[in-house]
């Protein structure tokens, strides 16, 4: 058992690129310890750990394991190495755990509003949020912490500030973030009373038939595949999370539909996972299989349209475009609207043409 809760780990946790060689090395030092249970029937550790780690990949996992940054019973094995009942497995690294400090950089970010009690970001895609393994800098929360660095009150490493929300990496949009712990706490309880109003913006294969429509659906992660969510039945799955997603057709493009979608709860991928529920997987949304040609012909004439449009939007077309909330202090109804990403409004505009072609 891990002895921190897997929830708190984000999408984006994974091991570093470029693991370091523990024979010979420097001192190491550990950031993660398992206890295998007494029933757990022999496994690969490979197999186990991305049980134990969903959002880490198998294969960072055996770099890690060629490595010797990982231990069972204090001694390095390999990825074949089969976990038995009360092995203790420990994560090592050459750096301490507290190399998680997010450090000021100067990273751009266009800043919607600010006042002294909050600052709203339209994120750029590609630009994870915050600091994990695998992205230790180069974060929003880097970002932040460069633009306040002036500011000798706010201490970016100080939890009781900061995201009150998060969006994935290659997502686009608002993302909002408390200057002062009152900020974060009133804000943080709209988001969990579910008062704020969010509503995203995305393409996704295929003609979406009703105008609009309500997904309900329980989430949690897939079994068989432990980096995907999925939807689950009533009953089904006891970890499963109540989640509610309501759409509407903005514009249907022949083979893909741009729709808007609005969240009445936020679980993890849940857009993303309740519209391939439907049918309807958003374009180019690789882990949900949205980077294969899912709707359309098989000309080669179509087939290079569709690749040229995955180079227009290389990363799920997904853009958090409206923000409400009150504002935590002043008591003040504020409403805030993002534009689509020059990516997506190309990307749109490509399907445009296309489908007036196919009225022809």
């Amino acid at each position: 058992m891990l002895e921190k809760e897997k929830d708190e780990y984000s999408e984006e946790f994974d091991f570093p690129e470029d693991v370091d060689e523990v024979e010979n090395g420097p001192e190491m030092f550990e950031h993660f310890r398992f206890e295998v249970d007494k029933g757990q029937s022999m496994l690969r550790i490979d197999k186990y750990l991305v049980i134990q780690m969903a959002s880490t990949s198998r294969n960072r996992i055996q770099d890690a394991a060629d490595a010797g940054n990982i231990l069972v019973n204090g001694k390095p094995v390999k990825s074949n190495y089969k976990v038995k009942p009360l092995d203790v497995i420990s994560i090592v690294m050459a750096y301490p755990p507290s190399s998680f400090e997010i450090i000021p950089q100067d990273i751009p970010i266009n800043i919607v509003y600010e006042d002294d009690h909050i600052i709203l970001i339209n994120k750029q895609p590609g630009l994870v949020v915050h600091p994990g393994f695998g992205n230790f800098d180069g974060t929003l929360l880097n970002a932040i912490a460069f633009h306040m660095k002036d500011h000798p009150d706010f201490n970016v490493n100080d939890a009781r500030i900061g995201l009150v929300h998060r969006i994935d990496k290659d997502t686009s949009g608002l993302v909002l973030i408390a200057k002062t712990p009152d900020a974060k706490s009133r804000l943080g309880k709209q988001f969990f009373e579910k008062t704020t109003k969010r509503s995203y913006n995305t393409v996704v294969w295929g003609n979406v038939k009703e105008d609009e429509g309500t997904i309900t659906g329980s989430l949690a992660r897939d079994p068989r595949d432990r980096m995907l969510f999925k939807v689950f039945g009533e009953g089904e799955n006891p970890l499963a999370k109540h989640a509610v997603t309501h759409y509407k057709v903005l514009e249907r493009l022949g083979y893909v539909t741009l729709v808007e979608c609005r969240l009445e709860t936020g679980r993890t991928h849940q857009i993303r996972v309740h519209m391939k529920h439907i049918g309807h997987t958003i374009f180019n949304d690789e882990r949900y299989g949205g980077h294969e040609i899912l709707k359309g012909n098989r000309t080669a004439k179509y087939q290079q349209f569709v690749r040229n449009c995955f180079d227009i939007c290389p990363r799920q077309a997904l853009h958090a475009k409206t923000l409400g909330f009150v504002h935590p202090i002043s008591g003040e109804e504020m409403f805030f609207e993002s534009e689509l990403p020059d990516d997506m409004q190309e990307l749109t505009e490509k399907w445009r043409s296309y489908a007036k072609q196919l009225e022809i």
